[in-house]
């Protein structure tokens, strides 16, 4: 018998034992509130932040709190099993830490801290483009853990190219290409206080390390920062992406590949039309568009459009376990973890990661368990679930 994600409780309540109290919260409005108490109003800001007036992060919560479980009982869920394969990534729950950019800003061992507590458990680390860590030392820090590579399309196929072959020769297995970012949206928190970090060179070190990038330089990124500054910013911004040109990314990379940002079943039928693999549901936790649906809303349509024909994920407003139970409950293969996990980071590196990690594994084994559910399989099995309440 494994031992359950749940037994993460057991290990904290045995410790009050001896007077010790978990060294973060787990609760995710104290670890949001606990996080800000530590960082600086501009790394704070740029995690916590959404676009315009906050009303699509407003939207992606609410549309929670009209989901509804609805838990069965007499049912033998004593022992469970969570463990699923996702695009040939076998995993121990289906949860995913979601690319989260310039984690460096948080702390500084960023996404390394991620990595290791990610692989420590076995799950898969989606890695950004807009890391503050190289591929390579992302990947030597994850050791044997499960990683995917998140891409930021360059407008320059050389540097394209380059950063899907890096990325496969570091062993990533899994491209997630988010869509909804080619600009930045409109966003207070960042413009109020003039906080743009790549701007001084945090988050590049991807493309600030790649060959091809580097070839169009006249000095290296290390001795002129500006001119590598002035050469990213309209080759990861400003230019919008198009269908047409996935050909491009198909060639050259021979794994699965996952579209991002995805919120309308047209545009999901289309990815598969195009010969992708998968499809996130997500409007980037609210910080591209405002007063964009709430995520959740759309995962119904689009897992019965697609009917199995790909892998749906889901992403916007997962703070806890519940919430993940419910997203898979819609129809969702797995879920992505975002600003939680990057509050523990702040809070204690690697620890802090692995602490809300374990929290919210631990929280989705015992909603479920509770509802009625030990697999995916029984979960799946039935469609009435999660039931839509009015707020």
């Amino acid at each position: 018998m494994t031992v359950p994600f749940s037994s993460y409780a057991a290990e904290i309540y045995l410790r009050g034992l001896g007077g010790e109290v978990p060294g973060y919260p787990t609760d995710p409005a104290q670890l949001e509130t606990a996080a800000r108490a530590v960082l600086t109003d501009g790394p704070f800001g740029y995690v916590a932040g959404g676009a315009g007036s906050g009303a699509t992060m407003r939207a992606n919560r609410a549309a929670f709190d009209r989901a509804a479980l609805v838990p069965r009982m007499l049912r033998d869920t004593t022992e469970r099993d969570w463990s699923t394969t996702l695009l040939g990534t076998a995993m121990p729950a289906p949860l995913l830490a979601a690319p989260i950019g310039v984690l460096s800003i948080l702390h500084p061992d960023g996404e390394l801290a991620v990595a290791r507590a990610a692989a420590a458990l076995g799950v898969p680390m989606v890695l950004s483009t807009a890391a503050s860590h190289t591929l390579e030392e992302v990947a030597e820090a994850s050791g044997e853990g499960p990683r995917w590579f998140q891409l930021y399309w360059p407008t320059e196929d050389a540097v394209t190219v380059s950063l899907l072959q890096r990325a496969r020769a570091a062993g990533y297995t899994t491209l997630v290409v988010t869509l909804d970012t080619w600009t930045l949206g409109w966003r207070p928190a960042d413009l109020d206080g003039s906080y743009l970090p790549f701007l001084r060179g945090v988050g590049t070190a991807i493309p600030f390390s790649d060959p091809a990038f580097r070839a169009g330089l006249a000095s290296a990124p290390e001795d002129d920062l500006m001119a590598a500054v002035g050469r990213w910013v309209p080759m990861f911004t400003g230019t919008a992406l198009r269908w047409d040109r996935l050909d491009l990314i198909r060639e050259h990379w021979d794994g699965p590949i996952v579209l991002k940002g995805v919120q309308h079943v047209d545009d999901a039928l289309r990815a598969v039309d195009a010969g992708m693999d998968g499809v996130v549901v997500s409007n980037h936790g609210g910080r591209q568009v405002d007063r964009a649906i709430g995520a959740l809303e759309a995962l119904p349509g689009i897992v019965g459009a697609l009917d199995g024909r790909a892998a749906v994920l889901f992403d916007s407003g997962i703070r806890t376990g519940a919430d993940a139970a419910v997203a898979l409950a819609l129809g969702a293969d797995a879920v992505l973890l975002g600003r939680p996990y990057a509050y523990g980071l702040a809070l204690g590196g690697e620890d802090g990661v692995r602490h809300v990690l374990r929290s919210v594994l631990a929280e989705l084994d015992l909603t479920l368990a509770l509802s009625g559910f030990a697999d995916l399989a029984s979960l799946r099995a039935t469609p009435d679930a999660v039931r839509s309440t009015p707020r």
